[in-house]
């Protein structure tokens, strides 16, 4: 088998420390924010002149937390319940043979950072903190755009359910991520074939354990605590 080597450049920083709750796409939640951190040897801000004339990125990473050695051709997409296999080069699942994950970004700006370099602020992220990031490359909507494409099983955003957060506990949350978080739970964190309506969660976000319910189709908070 022919063997290619790749180079880790980057790494973001994000508001998920598991995959538990990462959005199954990019962009369904606007409001995440994440930040792109170059490694040492890609920190020259000439590499990223003229970026800033795009509004939106493609990522182009590694699902780190699901590399393996040996694949399947067929994978249980969560899309359709976890129970209808497809093959999974028709899906985007992370169970791939080379574990390469893509998602476009939204661009909110590059800005110096004193130990770090020039880093990248993004929106609509889908990746754990530390995932590795293979290369980056600006979106050009006349090339990436196709209006009139097939989407498949996805051909329509996933649906959202109510949040219910009663005792105002999200509050405990910082402002700036309160958004963001009441919008990673209304897309049901839940695996897909567990919607028994009985069991708790729990989610690692922002430096919070956010506890949950989901009963009759509603999310209702639990508890937001401090993570230790």
């Amino acid at each position: 088998m022919e063997v290619h080597e790749i180079k880790v450049i980057a790494r973001i920083r994000s508001d998920f420390k598991s995959k538990f709750g990462i959005p199954r796409q990019s962009g369904l939640v606007e409001e995440l924010t994440a930040t792109v951190v170059f490694e040492p040897e890609y920190r020259n801000p000439d590499a990223l002149r003229g970026l800033e004339g795009f509004s939106h990125l493609w990522l182009i990473w590694q699902c780190s937390e699901n590399v393996r050695a040996d694949w399947a051709p067929m994978v249980r997409p969560p899309r359709l319940g976890g129970n209808t296999r497809l093959g999974v080069f028709a899906t985007r699942s992370p169970f791939r043979p080379n574990s390469i994950g893509l998602s476009c970004v939204k661009l909110l700006g590059l800005r110096a950072d004193p130990a770090l370099g020039t880093v990248i602020d993004v929106g609509g992220a889908d990746l754990m903190d530390g995932t590795p990031i293979y290369d980056i490359k600006p979106y050009a909507p006349y090339a990436d755009s196709h209006p009139e494409a097939l989407g498949g099983f996805a051909s329509t955003r996933p649906d959202v359910i109510p949040v219910s957060d009663p005792d105002g506990l999200l509050s405990a949350l910082p402002a700036e991520k309160r958004a963001a978080a009441q919008g990673v739970l209304a897309h049901d964190p839940r695996p897909r074939y567990q919607e028994d309506g009985v069991k708790d969660y729990g989610m690692s976000f922002a430096g919070f354990n956010i506890r949950f319910r989901v009963t009759d189709g509603v999310l209702t908070v639990l508890a937001v605590e401090p993570e230790r």
